[in-house]
């Protein structure tokens, strides 16, 4: 493949050797709790205010940073959200979800003040 092509789309081909140069086999990895490094912080910027608990750093699949993020928000008892490989918690709970990641197993640091 030539770099002239590369991030085209393939259209259409009548060779049967060619693949799509846009789908890369991505191995999706998934590290034990013990492995990873999750940084906890707090956040109100472009939020009206409202202060929100972020966790970043996790390296994994994204049913299980969905998974870690349900468990959080059940745990904390509040609502949030899993986007752009970040758990999102409404409200300051940085020491608890720093507290619930430890004894899942995960290290993790409080960032941020």
């Amino acid at each position: 493949m030539s770099a002239k092509f590369k991030g085209t789309k393939l259209v259409y081909s009548t060779n049967p050797d060619i693949t799509d140069w846009d789908e890369e086999e991505k191995e999706e990895i998934n590290l034990v709790p013990s492995q990873q490094k999750l940084y906890v912080s707090l956040d109100k910027k472009q939020r009206r205010g409202k202060k929100v608990t972020l966790v970043t750093g996790f390296l994994g699949t994204t049913e299980s940073l969905k998974e870690l993020g349900k468990i959080l928000k059940s745990k904390c008892g509040v609502g949030g959200s899993v986007k752009d490989d970040q758990i999102i918690i409404q409200g300051d709970f940085k020491s608890k979800i720093a507290s619930i990641l430890t004894d899942l197993g995960y290290n993790c640091k409080i960032t941020g003040g």
